[in-house]
């Protein structure tokens, strides 16, 4: 599913696009899209509206409008945005086409029909409220992750994909990040040393910031607004891998935590 770096990927390609623009219309094709609020009212508020700017939180996008609304857009498991002209509705997957006064459309591809808009006058809305620190900011500093494992139980793996505790975080980082740290996934959050809490911060911050750069994995659905896919994913050492692990040639184990299938070399991160 998309997580932080394919989220800010989509959000730092769209906005370009879409800042500055006014919305002409925003047509459902599956209704069950827009959580809130009605279709009827939605299209009163948002009809005509200019987007200020576009922002990212954990793995939400933020369309903020002249009118003090907010669009959220949840992309959950399959969600992707694709930029065309109009002409015509690019997938059968298609869920939402955004039409801005330029002419140019935003079309919501999601095959599996989870994604999520909703139209907010206020962003301290429970969705966000309970979302945890962003880990690329620069506030996010390792006394504060130190902070955040002090009394943690369960195990570490578990943690980096709680939006609550970190937010943007999900399951494919999360295991290039304890790869990174050396650090095995079933390990209790509260067993950490300082040194692995250390790794562990240092390993967050590189291995977003490499997927970022190289614009996002694209392991299944995912692809960016122009129709391009992301190659973060060609660079994972364990993430969805089966084989080898390409540090010490051991095999790459499978186990599943708390529900999440997890990737890990059990030499590596003994």
């Amino acid at each position: 599913m998309p997580e932080l770096p394919e989220v800010e990927t989509i959000k730092n390609e769209l906005a370009p696009l879409v800042t500055g623009r006014r919305i002409k219309s925003v047509d459902f094709l599956w209704a069950k899209t827009l959580v809130s609020p009605s279709i009827p009212e939605f299209d009163a508020r948002v009809t005509g509206k200019l987007v200020k700017s576009l922002e990212r939180r954990g793995k939400y996008l933020i369309f903020n409008l002249d009118s003090g609304d907010s669009l959220l857009v949840h992309l959950r498991m399959t969600g992707s945005f694709l930029s065309g002209t109009g002409k015509s509705v690019p997938s059968g997957h298609t869920r939402a086409v955004i039409r801005l006064d330029d002419g140019i459309c935003m079309y919501f591809i999601d095959p599996r029909k989870f994604g999520k808009f909703q139209l907010v006058d206020d962003l301290r809305v429970k969705a966000l409220d309970k979302l945890g620190p962003e880990p690329m900011a620069a506030s996010f500093t390792s006394a504060v992750l130190i902070k955040l494992l002090e009394g943690r139980k369960g195990p570490i793996k578990a943690a980096l994909v709680d939006q609550e505790f970190i937010a943007g975080i999900g399951n494919m980082y999360a295991d290039e990040i304890l790869f990174e740290s050396g650090l095995n996934p079933l390990r209790p959050s509260d067993s950490l040393a300082a040194e692995e809490m250390k790794r562990l911060y240092k390993a967050i911050k590189q291995v977003l910031k490499r997927a970022i750069e190289n614009k996002g994995a694209s392991i299944s659905n995912y692809f960016r607004p122009g129709g391009e896919k992301g190659t973060a994913h060609e660079g994972f050492k364990v993430a969805h891998r089966k084989g080898d692990c390409p540090v010490c040639g051991g095999p790459i184990k499978r186990i599943v935590v708390r529900q999440r299938g997890t990737y890990f070399c059990p030499v590596c991160q003994a």
